[in-house]
């Protein structure tokens, strides 16, 4: 286990690609995504912060801290890291998405490790020439300055990047990883994948 990570699950959005239900609570192979997700992740961090702006109650059964959005208007994944950064209890936070049940069970360490190495503000998985910015691990001392972000009106994950020290992290082996499941499709194709 990494010591000093926090682990934000990020199930803040509106599932608009998949008619709108909440992703994290739709059943793959007999339990929620949200609960495959946490099983990879939990052993990987000290503490797990989920955020959620619908459905509190059933994300609070799993037994974790819920947070919703602080800017209203479902305003994408950085919201949700700005809720999760102003709950988190450790110095580095990982987020990771509701809808991954597959994520890799080295990545905060294989995050950590680079984000270390290259001093770095921000570490952010990557398969082939592709980031995956909602799985990232970030260093708490960002708050500030993702707020004034947000104030400012940004919205966009690269936007904010530009403005810190970010290292990408090659993932290319554990490439599956990082599929996510945005429509009823996907879902029934990893329900007969099993």
């Amino acid at each position: 286990m990494s010591s000093g990570v926090t682990g934000l699950i990020l199930a803040g959005g509106q599932g608009r690609r998949m008619g709108g239900v909440d992703k994290g609570l739709q059943p793959l192979r007999g339990k929620p995504m949200v609960a495959w997700v946490l099983e990879r992740l939990a052993p990987q961090v000290d503490e797990v912060i989920i955020n959620a702006n619908q459905h509190g109650d059933e994300y609070a059964r799993f037994g974790h801290r819920v947070v919703p959005d602080r800017i209203g208007g479902f305003a994408g994944p950085l919201a949700g890291l700005q809720a999760g950064l102003q709950a988190a209890g450790c110095p580095l936070l990982v987020t990771v998405p509701c809808d991954s049940p597959f994520l890799p069970r080295d990545l905060v360490e294989r995050l950590r490790e680079a984000l270390e190495k290259a001093d770095a503000e921000l570490a952010v998985a990557k398969t082939g020439t592709q980031p995956h910015p909602v799985f990232s691990l970030v260093r708490a001392s960002v708050l500030s300055n993702l707020t004034e972000f947000l104030e400012g009106g940004g919205r966009k994950i690269d936007a904010w990047y530009a403005a810190l020290k970010v290292v990408e992290v090659a993932f290319d082996d554990e490439a599956g990883g990082f599929s996510n499941i945005n429509t009823r499709e996907e879902l029934k194709g990893f329900e007969s994948a099993a």
